[in-house]
């Protein structure tokens, strides 16, 4: 059994902290942005889709350059922020949880917007013309029958955001308690002679929590396809 030291625990505990509030956070944008390119069609949906999943084939420190220079103390809506607020991103953990829920969105939106599709839109319709709202119709009708992709989304966004180093590193660097999650405390574990035993340790917590949301998240989509074909 392998034991961690003091600060392997808090890195676990802030990284599991920061990727649950990056997926939860950022799970009603998704919602919206997934219903939005799956149900409706306007001038500029291929550009809004190409943004959205833009954080995917970006490099993640060009991500977390922009984030710094927008959102940084001395940046425009960073510094608004501070003055009027109080309130920074920069070198905290708010911040990671920011960036990762940036880089995870693309796979978030793009489960739910799967899962929105799979969802037979005759029943919105028919539900539309016996009288009911369109929020209605969402709630009662589409998110019921879609929420295993929801869910899997947000999943899948939790495992992003755990492995996440690129971005974030360079947004809110590598502070001890603060922003030093799993990845970060192996970079820094690979700096220091004699740290390959504390890497195998990290490296083993984050393939187990990965691989599990990564399954959890495959069960809920194969889940929703047995559900529709029954439908």
């Amino acid at each position: 059994m392998p034991t961690f030291s003091e600060e392997e625990r808090v890195a676990i505990a802030l990284s599991l902290k920061i990727a649950l509030w990056a997926a939860l956070a950022s799970l009603p944008a998704g919602v919206a942005m997934g219903w939005l390119l799956a149900r409706r069609n306007f001038f500029g949906k291929s550009l809004v889709d190409a943004l959205v999943h833009l954080p995917l084939v970006l490099p993640p420190v060009v991500t977390g350059y922009v984030l710094l220079v927008s959102l940084g103390t001395q940046g425009p809506i960073g510094a608004w922020l501070l003055e009027h607020t109080g309130f920074r991103f920069a070198f905290r953990w708010t911040g990671a949880a920011l960036a990762c829920a940036i880089m995870g969105f693309p796979l978030m939106v793009r489960s739910i917007r799967l899962s929105i599709e799979a969802v037979d839109a005759h029943y919105e319709h028919a539900a539309l013309t016996l009288g009911a709202s369109p929020w209605r119709v969402f709630f009662t009708i589409t998110l019921p029958l879609a929420w295993p992709g929801l869910v899997a989304g947000a999943v899948l966004a939790f495992a992003k955001a755990l492995g996440e180093f690129g971005a974030t590193i360079t947004f809110v660097s590598n502070i001890p308690g603060e922003t030093r999650t799993l990845s970060s405390a192996i970079y820094g574990l690979l700096q220091v002679p004699g740290g390959e035993a504390g890497i195998w340790r990290l490296a083993a917590v984050s393939v187990c929590i990965s691989l599990g949301a990564l399954m959890v998240s495959d069960w809920l989509v194969r889940r929703q396809r047995r559900h529709m074909e029954v439908r």
